[in-house]
């Protein structure tokens, strides 16, 4: 099946590589957001630490994939982090 245009140019903005690590949809009701992390992509993300010696994953969302969400053009997008 052919991509869609929109679909291409948004992998061609990011031009780096990522790592799937979960999804985003609005909630039945559209009044909030639901995220959905993959347990096992988390333990794979690599982390940083800040000085209080907390450990956090790095994680993008496309703003504009995410704005469609909110808009209700798709019905999903992903959470992804990118990978050097």
């Amino acid at each position: 099946m052919p991509k869609n245009k929109e679909t291409t140019n948004e992998t061609k903005e990011e031009d780096t590589a990522s790592m799937l690590v979960g999804y985003v949809r609005r909630s039945g009701a559209g009044g909030a957001l639901k995220v959905s992390i993959d347990t096992e992509a988390i333990q794979a993300c690599s982390t940083y630490t800040t000085s209080d010696g907390r450990a956090y994953a790095p994680l993008v969302i496309s703003l504009r994939a995410l704005q469609r969400v909110l808009e209700g053009e798709r019905a999903v997008t992903t959470i992804s982090q990118l990978v050097d």
